[in-house]
């Protein structure tokens, strides 16, 4: 659906991105990854056509992006921003008007999410008698009201409680099988794990690794198998030694370094010919959290 080409942006002599590309897919939830200062803001904003690039280009479904495009987009910035004095319903039916709704339809489709976040009596309060998280519920109904093709959320989860924050990805899940593509910018490995499809980590103002979630998280894998297990792990060693082996409440945990050269059958081989009941067996995968640290802190160095 999106697709950034060669974006570079140059804010005198610094240099916010470097020849930047990225492809997000249609109908899916696109995690954008990086430390601070790494360039995601800036790239959202040349996406949103806030900022125009150096150089490069942005094309939506094919063509070449223009102001028209930006009624497209839901756009949560990191940034809230809310008229304080304004009543809430007041001021979501003149955002909603912005983007193209007519009052009628505004009223309507506003008056649904009210009734399902359960915030009815908000509607003639001012904003500034909001707590942070309240607020950013009003703001998340602003951003989705105009049921847009795109969405692009920065740090949607900042300031929610537990409750909240898993309420706001329940409904990102949802707008996602609706038919919207996501791209969500976050520093919460978690819900990256949870919600993400395909991701791309941006860092010192280039692309480090982009691809789908679980073949980024099998490229940076480790030859590691954890085995739960019950009585001795007795084995030859031909195929792996264990690093690791815990007694747990029922069971053993043993966490085996596979030799190079041998693949998970010649492990569940041995496996079988030891004494052991074998619980599981499974590969073990990075987390994002993981994966993340280790690709930034190698480009520090």
């Amino acid at each position: 659906m999106l697709e950034c080409k060669n974006i570079t942006k140059k804010f005198g002599n610094f240099t916010a991105l470097d020849n930047v590309s990225i492809e997000v897919p249609d109908g899916k939830i696109f995690g954008l990854l990086g430390p601070n200062g790494a360039g995601k803001t800036t790239l959202i904003r040349i996406i949103n056509r806030i900022t125009i690039p150096t150089d490069g280009r942005v094309f939506f479904d094919g063509k070449a992006v223009d102001d028209a495009f930006v009624r497209k987009i839901g756009y949560l910035p990191e940034e809230r921003g809310l008229y304080k004095k304004m009543k809430v319903g007041e001021q979501m039916m003149y955002l909603a008007r912005l983007k193209g709704l007519s009052k009628a339809e505004a009223e309507a489709e506003l008056k649904k999410w009210f009734v399902k976040f359960k915030i009815q009596s908000w509607w003639n309060k001012k904003v500034e008698e909001l707590s942070k998280g309240m607020a950013q519920k009003v703001q998340f109904i602003a951003t989705v009201v105009h049921k847009p093709k795109l969405l692009i959320l920065d740090e949607p989860f900042s300031g929610f409680d537990p409750v909240n924050a898993q309420t706001i990805r329940n409904e990102i899940l949802q707008l996602k099988e609706q038919g919207a593509t996501v791209i969500l910018s976050t520093h919460n490995m978690e819900s990256v794990e949870e919600l993400c499809d395909n991701i791309a980590l941006i860092n010192k103002s280039h692309v480090v690794v982009t691809g789908a979630t679980d073949d980024v998280r099998e490229r940076y894998g480790t030859n590691q198998v954890e085995v739960l297990y019950k009585g001795a792990l007795a084995a030859a060693g031909k195929t792996f030694a264990a690093n690791l082996n815990e007694e747990l409440r029922d069971h053993s945990r043993a966490v085996l370094d596979v030799t190079d050269g041998f693949a998970m059958k010649d492990v569940l081989a041995e496996l079988a010919a030891t004494d052991a009941e074998i619980v599981s067996v499974k590969k073990m995968v990075p987390r994002m959290n993981d994966i993340f640290i280790k690709l930034v802190s190698e480009a520090q160095k």
